[in-house]
């Protein structure tokens, strides 16, 4: 039903376990635009803008409050935010935040102590927001912007918290979503959360399971990591 909803077939009633964040404002410049129904080759040349004024990020909380299912929440920590445009249409809007204090799958892959954690955590950012917006209908762009974020972020962190980062990780909600763009831009799936969250009890959940996807942002990611 939601690949439905996202080609138009059909019109989803909103979800009813989110409250909307009283801090944004809906208006004109976030409402549904015609349909964009084009391949990801034939959009580029892609135009990615930070968010760093106000009415930009003005646009970004509009758009993820009404279009993606988890709603406008503050990224926490560290974070980076962009709108990605086509030509001057908005077509998908990404964030990145810190990174989540433990997770088993991860750490067990990184192969960190506790201590080297402590140190690290904040050289892992956390894919907390992507959407396209529900009228963008383009094969492959996904996959794309993935791989496009991975070569930007960097960067950009770097210029803004004078580090780079060096592992990105995301939660993908299970059966919401079943993560192929991750997939298909090289990302590595590690396992799934317990559904228990920041202050959930052990063997209780109270959360959605979701999947993790890493992706690595330096070959000896490992090694600083556990230094």
């Amino acid at each position: 039903m939601l690949r439905m909803h996202n080609d138009g077939l059909i019109t989803l009633p909103p979800p009813r376990n989110r409250r909307p964040d009283a801090r944004v404002r809906l208006s004109a410049l976030s409402d549904p635009q015609p349909r964009l129904e084009q391949p990801a080759a034939a959009l580029k040349p892609l135009t990615w803008s930070r968010v760093q004024h106000k009415a930009q990020s003005r646009l970004w909380n509009e758009l993820i409050e009404r279009y993606h299912y988890l709603g406008h929440t503050l990224l926490p920590g560290a974070q980076l935010r962009y709108l990605v445009y086509a030509a001057e249409q908005p077509v998908a809007a990404l964030g990145f935040g810190a990174a989540a204090w433990m997770c088993a799958p991860r750490d067990r892959d990184i192969g960190w102590s506790h201590a080297q954690r402590e140190r690290h955590l904040h050289r892992v950012v956390n894919n907390a927001r992507f959407l396209i917006l529900p009228w963008v209908h383009s094969k492959n762009l996904a996959s794309m912007l993935l791989a496009q974020a991975a070569r930007i972020l960097p960067e950009d962190w770097l210029a803004v918290y004078g580090y780079r980062p060096l592992l990105l990780e995301t939660f993908v909600e299970t059966p919401r979503f079943r993560g192929t763009c991750y997939k298909a831009a090289n990302w590595t799936c590690l396992g799934q959360t317990k559904g228990r969250g920041k202050l959930g009890q052990a063997g209780k959940q109270s959360e959605p399971i979701k999947d993790i996807w890493i992706y690595p942002l330096d070959r000896r990611f490992r090694e600083v990591l556990t230094r």
